[in-house]
This record gives structure tokens, C-alpha cells and sequence, in this order.
């Protein structure tokens, strides 16, 4: 099997991939656990052991490459993209097995981190800094990467001491913060903050909204003026979140 040609021409049906990856394992003499039968057109490997998890996604008619997500410590950790199967395999057999970011990137050279993950696999964060940075990073990755508002709002808020210590929770791309790391849903602190623009809800287009109780309270032009509002409207001595 030439892995790295055509690959954007395959169909991609329920199981073909898992199929495809386990036989270009096996041509590399390479070990692979069961894939998840409930992935149907992705490939998902755990290990029971260590709770790491990689997930493959094949290209599509937008995409030529596939896509491979690592994960480990509760947290997706590394993301990349290749045409090339074997070097999915690859790092997808690394990965499981054991191997850390570095060395996997050392065996499969399309795997991307940035420096926060590679600290916390060496020593994790809590919880709630550990949201914060996997909603930040999300912007180096699709489809996020295609929303830098809502990235703004984000780096906005957590620029802010108070707001840095409670949870942040997204619901289609806008944000709101919590005293609660589990189920925040519950312990809702303060105002919503929304990045749309365009006449969503109503909005002038390239303004920040400022939401409460499902009214509008202000529009303002950036996201760092829109976070100034919030963090003026919370309850004094609030957080951290526990």
C-alpha cells in the first residue's frame, strides 16, 4: 500500500480507515491497540494504562492530509497533519507506546505543541488554568482558527487576574465564567460575552457584545473594553473557582 499518494481519492467509508491503518502497521512491524468500533470513519486508539488517546480523522473533499490529535493528562496535547498513512502510523504507534511529545515528534516530524503542553506533561496544571490554556490554543487549530474574535475574547479575559482564577465556559463561541470546575453550568458568575459580529443577535457589525440574562447591557469596538465591563460587574471577592 502506497500510503502517502491518492489518499484524498479513497472513500473513506465506516471502518476503511481502521483497516488501513492496522495493515500499514503491520507493514512497518510496527503495534497498534484495537481501534474504538464506535469511531465510525475515525480511527481511536486508547491506552487503558496511561488514558492516552490518539484520534485519526481521514481527508475529505476539503482536505487532502489526514488529521491526528493527541491527547494525554486530560488534555489534547499535540495536533498534525500528513498525506503520508505510515507517518500517521507512526506517530500514532509512538504515541500509545509510551513515547512523550518530543520523541514523537522526532519519529513523525508533522506533529505540532506548543511549549504549554509540554509542560504539562512533565507536570500537569489544575483544572481550571488547564481549560484556560486548551481554550487559547484551540485558535492554532481548525475550525477555531477561522473565529480570531472569539480567540480575542478569550486572550482578553484571561489577561484578567480575577477572571484567569474561574472557569471559562464556551457555548457557541461565547464566553462566561464559573465558580464551579464541575458542572459550571450551575455556579454561572457575571456577564456573557459574545464575539459575533454581523448581525447576530441583532449586533452591529465588528462589535463586541456584553450579554446578562439574555438582554444586550453594551456593545463596545474591542474585546478588551467588553472584558473591562465584566470583570466591573462581578460580585466582590468573588473566585477562585473550586
Amino acid at each position: 500500500m502506497n500510503s502517502g499518494v491518492g489518499a484524498g481519492r479513497i472513500l473513506w467509508e465506516d471502518g476503511a480507515l481502521r483497516a488501513a491503518m492496522r495493515g500499514a502497521a503491520e507493514g512497518l512491524g510496527l503495534e497498534l491497540p484495537e481501534a474504538d468500533e464506535k469511531s465510525r470513519r475515525l480511527a481511536e486508539y486508547v491506552d487503558g494504562e496511561s488514558g492516552r488517546r490518539v484520534m485519526v480523522s481521514p481527508p475529505d473533499s476539503g482536505r487532502r492530509a489526514f488529521q491526528v490529535r493527541l491527547h494525554g493528562n486530560r488534555a489534547p496535547l499535540a495536533f498534525g497533519a500528513s498525506s503520508d498513512l505510515a507517518k500517521v502510523v507512526t506517530a500514532t504507534a509512538a504515541w500509545i507506546g509510551g513515547a512523550g511529545l518530543e520523541e514523537t515528534k522526532a519519529r513523525a516530524s508533522f506533529v505540532r505543541y506548543r511549549p504549554w503542553a509540554l509542560t504539562h506533561e512533565q507536570k500537569p496544571f489544575g483544572k481550571v488554568e488547564l481549560e484556560w490554556l486548551i481554550k487559547l490554543d484551540r485558535v492554532h487549530t481548525p475550525p477555531y482558527n477561522r473565529h480570531p474574535r472569539a480567540h480575542a475574547v478569550l486572550a482578553a479575559a484571561y489577561a484578567q487576574p480575577v477572571l484567569r482564577g474561574l472557569m471559562p465556559v464556551n457555548s457557541h463561541y461565547n464566553l462566561w465564567f464559573s465558580t464551579a470546575i464541575e458542572e459550571p453550568w450551575r455556579s454561572k458568575v457575571g456577564y456573557v460575552l459574545s464575539p459575533y459580529e454581523g448581525g447576530v443577535y441583532g449586533s452591529d457589525a465588528g462589535l463586541y457584545e456584553v450579554w446578562k440574562a439574555g438582554e444586550v447591557v453594551a456593545r463596545t469596538e474591542t474585546a478588551e473594553e467588553a472584558v473591562a465591563l465584566v470583570v466591573a460587574g462581578l460580585p466582590e471577592g468573588i473566585g477562585p473557582a473550586v
